[in-house]
C-alpha cells in the first residue's frame, strides 16, 4: 500500500500547507486586526473564510495581538452565548490552569450572573456553564459585562486585542436587541478590533448596510470570491508534483472547469483524482471525470436534499441554469427553451435561490448555480431521467405494437 499522504483536504480547516492562495487577504486582515480595525468578512459557506481569518489571526498573533474565537453557529442560547464569551476571554489569559481558575473567579466577580467553572481532564481547558436567569435581563446584563471586559484586558497587559464572531449573523435571532447592546458597547473600545464573519448576506446587509441599524458603515467589508483559476491551478500542479504525480494540462483544465475556483469543491475534487492515480503516474482527464462521479456519489444526500427543499419554480429555474447560465433569464426566448414560470414568479424563484445561497451572478453578470457540483448533479440526474422516459416511451410503443399484433392475429 501506498503511504504517501493525499495532499488535498477538505471538510475541515485548510491551514499550513494546506491553505491556497489569498495571501493579499491574510495580509490586510493582519494588518487590520494589528490596527484594530472592526471588519465584515462575508463569503458563501465553504469560501474558507474561517481559514483565512485564522491565518490572519496566526500572523496578528505573532504581531503580539491577542486574539479571541467565538463560533455563534454553537450558541443557540444566551446562556450558551455567555459561556463562549467567558472561554475566549479567559483563553487570551496565558496561565497554567490552577492560575487561570483563579483568574477567572477574579476576572467574572462583577458578572450579574456567576458561571460554574469546570476543567476538562483531557484538554486541560476551562469550561463554563451559566444557569438560566430567575430575574428577566440578568442574562443581558452578563453578556453585557463580558462584552466589555476584552477592553480592560487590553489595557491591563498594553496589547491590542481583536475579537472574531463567526457566523455573526446569528445573533439577531439570539435576540434582535443584540446588536444594539454590542454596538453600544463596542464604540467605546477603541483598542479592541473586531472580525465579524458571515455566510448569509442579505442579513449582513441588513446588520451593516442599512442606515436604521445600529453597526451601519461601522466596519469595513472584506469579501471573498472563487481562488482565480492561474492561482489554483499553479497550486494543484505543485501539490500533486510533490507526492510524485503528474496533474496533465486536459486534466486541471476539466478539474478547475468543474469547480470554477471555489476553494472547498477544488480541494474535494482534487482528493478523489489524486486518490485514482498511483505513485509515479499522470492523472488525465478520464481520472478528473471517474473523480466527479465519486465527488457526486459522496455529496448526493446534500444535494439531494438541497432539491427535495426547494419549491418548484425554483427546481425549474435550477435545471434551467444548470443547462444554460444566462444573464437575461426573463427573455421570451430563453422561458420557451426552458418552460420557466411567468416572470413575477421567475423573479420570487431566483430571489429565494439567491437568499439560500444556490445561485449568483458572475462578474459578466450571467446567473449560474454556485453551490459545488449542483448544476453537474442536475444535469446527470436530468439525463437519466430523459433516458428513463425513452426506456418507458420505447416500452409502451412495444407494448402496444404486440396488442396490436395480437388483435390482428385474432382476426
Amino acid at each position: 500500500m501506498d503511504k504517501t499522504r493525499n495532499p488535498f483536504v477538505f471538510g475541515g480547516l485548510a491551514l499550513d500547507d494546506a491553505f491556497t492562495d489569498r495571501e493579499d487577504e491574510v495580509r490586510e486582515l493582519a494588518r487590520d486586526m494589528l490596527n484594530g480595525q472592526d471588519v465584515v468578512v462575508y463569503a458563501p459557506r465553504r469560501y474558507g473564510k474561517s481559514s483565512l481569518v485564522l491565518k490572519a489571526a496566526q500572523e496578528a498573533i505573532k504581531a503580539d495581538v491577542l486574539v479571541g474565537y467565538c463560533d455563534l453557529m454553537k450558541t443557540p442560547t444566551k446562556e450558551r452565548f455567555a459561556a463562549a464569551l467567558a472561554k475566549t476571554i479567559l483563553s487570551e489569559i496565558d496561565s497554567p490552569v490552577g492560575q487561570a481558575i483563579e483568574r477567572a473567579t477574579s476576572l467574572f466577580r462583577s458578572l450579574t450572573i456567576k458561571p460554574s467553572i469546570e476543567v476538562d481532564p483531557d484538554m486541560g481547558t476551562l469550561r463554563f456553564v451559566f444557569q438560566p436567569a430567575r430575574r428577566r435581563g440578568d442574562i443581558d446584563a452578563t453578556i453585557e459585562r463580558l462584552l466589555e471586559l476584552p477592553a480592560e484586558i487590553a489595557a491591563e497587559r498594553k496589547k491590542r486585542v481583536s475579537i472574531v464572531f463567526d457566523e455573526f449573523q446569528e445573533i439577531v435571532a439570539l435576540d434582535r436587541s443584540f446588536p444594539n447592546l454590542m454596538r453600544a458597547v463596542f464604540q467605546a473600545q477603541p483598542e479592541v478590533g473586531h472580525v465579524y464573519l458571515g455566510s448569509r448576506r442579505h442579513v449582513l446587509d441588513r446588520i451593516f448596510s442599512d442606515r436604521n441599524e445600529p453597526f451601519w458603515r461601522s466596519a469595513k467589508r472584506l469579501e471573498l470570491g472563487p481562488i482565480p483559476t492561474r492561482k489554483f491551478a499553479s497550486y494543484l500542479k505543485r501539490r500533486f508534483a510533490r507526492t510524485e504525480r503528474v496533474l496533465t494540462e486536459d486534466a486541471l483544465r476539466r478539474l478547475l472547469e468543474a469547480t470554477h475556483g471555489h476553494p472547498y469543491a477544488t480541494q474535494e475534487l482534487a482528493y478523489f483524482v489524486w486518490e485514482l492515480v498511483p505513485h509515479g503516474h499522470h492523472a488525465f482527464e478520464s481520472d478528473v471525470e471517474e473523480a466527479v462521479g465519486k465527488v457526486l456519489q459522496s455529496e448526493h444526500n446534500h444535494l439531494a436534499k438541497l432539491w427535495d427543499d426547494a419549491p418548484q419554480q425554483q427546481r425549474l429555474v435550477l435545471i434551467a441554469l444548470a443547462e444554460e447560465p444566462t444573464a437575461t433569464p426573463y427573455t421570451a426566448e430563453y422561458h420557451a427553451r426552458h418552460e420557466l414560470p411567468p416572470n413575477p414568479s421567475l423573479q420570487t424563484a431566483l430571489t429565494g435561490l439567491g437568499r439560500k445561497e444556490l445561485v449568483g451572478r458572475t462578474d459578466e453578470g450571467d446567473y449560474v448555480i454556485v453551490e459545488p457540483f449542483l448544476a453537474e448533479w442536475l444535469r446527470r440526474e436530468q439525463r437519466d431521467l430523459a433516458v428513463e422516459d425513452r426506456i418507458r416511451k420505447a416500452s409502451g410503443r412495444r407494448a402496444r405494437s404486440t396488442r396490436a399484433a395480437g388483435r390482428r392475429a385474432r382476426r
